[in-house]
């Protein structure tokens, strides 16, 4: 058993946790079935970026015009109907970001996942590209470079440190297309890992979120994309979120177990919305 193996399942091993990822995978399940899926699954997973994309932006502390407008900015932007806003505007870049690191995931393989440095390095370069020097996009921060802050997890482990963070995170995925590891945990395991070592000079919390829909969609989890986990986590004003990223950060195996489950409770929440979704194309009542 390798070593990934190991670790991961004594994370599964945690109270509460297995419990929780099987909650997750059933009602994934579930929306699979969903009759407004039938015949336009297409759709509904459109619909669903773009509503992972609005709550990724508000993750970000960018929401703009409230957040059914919010909705209707990302779908524009996402469909082409939108010009670019203010390159000025923190909160438009931000939203422009999310767009389109969420607009990347589509289509991704399992041979991709396969490949994660290559992955990540295309989402990286969707969600900072503009915003950073050219020879920052695309790849780990060098020794030297700082990374984005993020309050409640204080400073950023050096280059060193979260390069090597990243590797480890891309054994895991490596292990996701042959299905020696258990998905829901590595999703999970990868996206705090991201967000917590910062291993980009920005753009972290985006790419993070844009990965875990990635590995939840093409392992099977939620094979029609229609799930959106980032409104599970940004649920509360993504308040559980950030405490719950805090408690992982800690490195306390209560702290860790606490991450789990939110995330098991955030896939919940995000097949609820993806639901929702399936409900808004059957009755044609999008925007």
């Amino acid at each position: 058993m390798s070593s990934a193996q190991d670790a991961l399942e004594a994370l599964a091993g945690l109270p509460g946790v297995q419990e929780g990822m099987d909650r997750a995978r059933e009602a994934c399940t579930a929306l699979r079935w969903h009759e407004g899926l039938r015949r336009r699954t297409p759709e509904a997973a459109a619909e669903s970026r773009v509503r992972g994309a609005t709550a990724s932006a508000l993750l970000e502390g960018a929401e703009p015009a409230g957040s059914e407008g919010s909705v209707a900015v990302v779908r524009d932007l996402l469909r082409g109907a939108l010009p670019d806003g203010d390159p000025g505007d923190p909160v438009w870049r931000t939203v422009r970001a999310a767009a389109r690191v969420t607009a990347r995931t589509e289509g991704v393989t399992l041979a991709e996942l396969g490949a994660p440095a290559q992955l990540l390095a295309g989402l990286h370069t969707a969600s900072a590209a503009g915003l950073v020097a050219e020879h920052e996009v695309g790849r780990p921060r060098a020794t030297g470079e700082a990374a984005e802050g993020v309050a409640v997890l204080g400073p950023a482990p050096d280059a060193r440190e979260a390069t090597a963070r990243l590797q480890a995170v891309h054994g895991l995925l490596q292990e996701v297309p042959g299905g020696r590891l258990p998905a829901l945990l590595v999703a999970a395991v990868a996206h705090a890992e991201i967000v917590v070592a910062r291993p980009f000079v920005v753009g972290n919390g985006l790419v993070a979120r844009a990965l875990e829909r990635v590995v939840l969609r093409v392992s099977g989890v939620d094979p029609t994309g229609v799930a959106v986990p980032e409104h599970g986590h940004a649920d509360r004003a993504g308040t559980d979120y950030r405490g719950a990223l805090a408690a992982y950060a800690s490195g306390d195996p209560d702290g860790v177990r606490l991450w789990l489950e939110h995330c098991a409770q955030a896939v919940v929440r995000g097949a609820a919305e993806g639901g929702r979704v399936a409900d808004a194309v059957r009755a044609g009542r999008l925007g």
